[in-house]
């Protein structure tokens, strides 16, 4: 077995974002790791080849994408912590195997490491896929680092909610952070909080393997433990057997969907600077929140009351920060990089309270804070 100190490099590190990555997934515990090789991601597999073997893990290299989620989804039923790890084309190639985890209820982690179409260049055109990517009703947990540091520190975090809701976490990670050195500390490893899954306190003749737990949450047994249970993406009742039935059917996708909603204060996050008497709010996510942030200084020195709501978690939409932000300012510059896509969140949940002006750039580089400082100073005259 691995020890301890091989598991959790504790300590402070100059390190590559794809190997914070690596190093948050082992120290939640990651033991399984499939992927298949996909700039600007190829970092994260080459660790992990190197890393599982000295925790008693397990390297899969895949022979494609779809592989390698469902390689994930088998081995994290099989009781593993399991993770996958790719870049935007590869993540269109896994939405089936997402949506085969969401609907099975299996714990797994992917990375998605954006990128423009074919070339490693900045971007964060997949937000929307990450959401409504995979097929059928669902809801999903898609958590955005700005920094190295934060690769690591969501990492650990998106198997801890994995575990807990028992559904597939995506770490929306970007070619900004994923190919920049920075500074990383890693704690020790009793400072680190680990969440297991929940297992079956009852003999397996007594199990309903989907029935919930008063949070919406059933207990998942690892196979071979001699529960037998049927894991498929249709339509089945609490016993697990396949049962076309509209009442089943709606049963089923409620659950899946309630089990994240109801529990919305627990798994949203998200980070306020300036708020108190901000007149002009940037709401902004992952790696564009950095010259965001120096904007709203820059803005301050000039004068003018600019703050910033960065959004931790993008999915579920953070809507009652949203919301309250548009309760006090005039203007929300929606900053992103892509067309304008989370935008339309931030128009939804603010209910028209104030104007969202959107600042978007998709020329496969972050805005400059010259660029968003541009924007405040328009729409503050």
């Amino acid at each position: 077995m691995g020890t301890v100190n091989e598991r959790v490099l504790t300590g402070t590190h100059f390190m590559l974002g794809n190997y914070a990555v690596v190093e948050g997934a082992l120290a939640a515990g990651c033991n399984f790791f499939a992927g298949y090789p996909i700039t600007p991601a190829n970092e994260i597999s080459e660790r992990m080849a190197a890393r599982m073997p000295q925790v008693s893990g397990r390297f899969l290299q895949a022979e494609d994408e779809l592989c390698a989620i469902f390689a994930v989804t088998g081995a994290a039923l099989a009781g593993a912590k399991a993770m996958t790890a790719t870049a935007s084309a590869g993540f269109n190639y896994m939405q089936e195997g997402i949506g085969y985890a969401v609907a099975a209820e299996i714990p797994c982690v992917i990375v998605d490491v954006q990128r423009c179409r074919g070339e490693n260049y900045a971007t964060q055109a997949d937000v929307m896929q990450m959401r409504w990517g995979a097929s059928g009703d669902h809801e999903m947990i898609v958590l955005a680092p700005a920094s190295v540091q934060e690769l690591f520190d969501y990492t650990v975090k998106a198997f801890n909610l994995a575990e807990k809701y028992r559904t597939p976490v995506i770490v929306m990670s970007e070619t900004t952070i994923a190919l920049m050195r920075e500074k990383v500390v890693i704690p020790n490893p009793e400072d680190i909080e680990i969440v297991d899954r929940k297992k079956p306190d009852v003999p397996p003749e007594e199990f309903l393997p989907f029935k919930a737990d008063p949070d919406g949450v059933p207990p998942l047994p690892d196979l071979g433990e001699g529960y037998r249970i049927l894991h498929s993406l249709n339509p089945h009742d609490e016993r697990g057997d396949i049962h076309w039935d509209p009442d089943v059917f709606e049963s089923m996708y409620k659950r899946i969907i309630g089990k994240i909603t109801r529990h919305r204060d627990e798994i949203v996050e998200t980070e306020g600077f300036f708020l108190d008497d901000a007149e002009i709010v940037l709401i902004t996510y992952g790696s564009e929140s950095r010259p965001a942030l120096e904007a709203v200084h820059q803005a301050r020195a000039n004068g003018i009351k600019a703050g910033l709501l960065r959004l931790i978690t993008v999915w579920p939409v953070p809507e009652e920060e949203i919301r309250a932000v548009a309760k006090q300012a005039s203007k929300i510059l929606a900053v992103e990089m892509n067309i304008g896509k989370y935008a339309g969140e931030i128009e939804r949940a603010s209910r028209g309270l104030c104007d969202v002006v959107r600042v978007t750039k998709n020329r496969g580089e972050v805005h400059r804070p010259s660029e968003i400082l541009a924007v405040i100073k328009e729409v503050a005259k």
